[in-house]
């Protein structure tokens, strides 16, 4: 089973490399942040001719996630987070493999920037909030896979140039610090697991040349809980999307099931 994360920065605007995407690399599950659009207008029938089923929690404009899925998916949920902006930040569902009731949460953090402000305070608390879920969730079930856009770089390698972004709010060491403490919860990040070293950029800014110069960084995530780690075969930073016309500034990670 294939699942992929990814960030398409307005379903609606890069449906047509959405679905190039679903044709050409055909992952059963796809867990998309940033929608920017309400359950009203997502592109439900776009996905149905590919006989994806569409999870949505959507909102106007801004954030919004979404889970489609060629396998039937059960207990959609919507309300993980008592979030005090009501953004449409994470959406969890549950599909079974082999035998095992794999709860999927995705998710798409704030960004937290300017860092003196209250968004920065926001990032801050919804993080805490997310912890203090996972905790929970761990007591119920073993069998968690985490995807999505966290903005938070882990780590110096994860960034082209980590001096710059030092006091930002995606490297922050206070940051990274939840980061490690979810990971501390019981769970991997799966590109370190498979890649001690390597770089592994899953965004590019559209400025400055971002993208031909390489400069990025890793904020896309999958975190897997230690009872699920050794059913993954394997994982991918899929560039191909990025270098489209009309990309999304993020491009997909995949994770294959063993």
């Amino acid at each position: 089973m294939l699942i992929a994360s990814w960030n398409v920065n307005s379903v609606r605007a890069r449906i047509e490399n959405i679905k190039n995407y679903l044709v050409k690399y055909k992952p059963e599950i796809l867990m998309m942040q940033e929608i920017k659009t309400e359950d009203l207008n997502f592109p439900y029938e776009s996905f149905s001719t590919l006989n994806y089923e569409s999870h949505v929690f959507g909102q106007k404009s801004y954030n919004g996630v979404a889970i489609i899925s060629k396998n039937k998916l059960k207990n959609i949920k919507y309300d993980l987070i008592k979030d005090r902006l009501k953004q449409a930040r994470i959406i969890s569902a549950e599909v079974n493999y082999k035998n095992k009731n794999i709860q999927l949460i995705n998710i798409y953090a704030p960004n937290g920037n300017p860092v003196d402000t209250e968004k920065y305070e926001y990032k801050k608390k919804w993080l805490d909030d997310l912890i203090k879920q996972l905790k929970s969730f761990l007591k119920r079930n073993p069998y968690l896979i985490i995807g999505g856009d966290f903005n938070i770089i882990p780590s110096s390698e994860d960034v082209y140039n980590a001096k710059s972004f030092e006091d930002d709010a995606l490297f922050r060491l206070e940051i990274r610090k939840k980061l490690r403490e979810m990971i501390n919860l019981g769970f991997n990040d799966v590109y370190r697991h498979f890649n001690k070293t390597k770089e592994g950029y899953t965004f590019w800014d559209y400025m400055r040349g971002a993208w031909q110069k390489n400069n990025g960084m890793r904020i896309d995530h999958f975190l897997v809980s230690n009872s699920l780690i050794d059913k993954i075969k394997s994982i991918n930073i899929n560039k191909e999307p990025r270098g489209l016309e009309k990309p999304s500034d993020h491009t997909p990670i995949e994770i294959k099931l063993a």
